[in-house]
Order: structure tokens, then sequence, then C-alpha cells
């Protein structure tokens, strides 16, 4: 991802929906590399299929159960060329 993309996708990080996503994403990952190392990953994802959704597979859960993940896509009142997921929740397959 490119310094323009990454300053123009973002999480809502200073949110209380970023606080649930990181604990519902700590809960069911089973890996040791940190959120903060994996989040441009996970934007270029959802940015680039034009889904509101990424899938934690079953091979890299705890449970071994797929997991999905939510979001909400809006864009910044002040600047329209920013776009911000908001968690939305997660469910389990």
């Amino acid at each position: 991802m490119n310094e323009l993309q990454k300053n123009s996708i973002q999480f809502d990080y200073f949110s209380n929906n970023y606080e649930k996503f990181e604990k519902d994403f700590y809960e069911f990952v089973d890996t040791n590399i940190p959120l903060t190392f994996l989040v441009d990953d996970i934007l270029h994802c959802l940015s680039s299929s034009n889904k509101n959704y990424f899938m934690l597979n079953n091979k890299n859960s705890k449970d071994k159960k797929e997991h999905y993940f939510f979001f909400k896509r809006n864009h910044i009142e002040e600047n329209k060329n920013i776009i911000v997921y908001s968690y939305l929740g997660h469910q389990c397959r």
C-alpha cells in the first residue's frame, strides 16, 4: 500500500469499537504477530476486495474455526477522500 493509500484508509482507532476489535482479534487469532503489524494488510484487504469484512481462516484461529470480522465503511465529514472502517462485530463458523 502506498503512502497516499495509508493516509486515506484507516480504522476508527480512537473509539470503543476499535478496542472491541482488538479484544476479539486477540481472543481468536493464533499468532505471535501483534495486530499493529497486520493493520495495513487488513485495511488493504478490506479496500481492494470492496467487502465489509475479512476472514480469519481456521488454520490461524485458536479454536480452528473460521472467524469473520465485520466493519462499516464511512467517509470523514471534513475529507471525503478518507475512508474509515468502524468495527461492527464478529461471527464464527
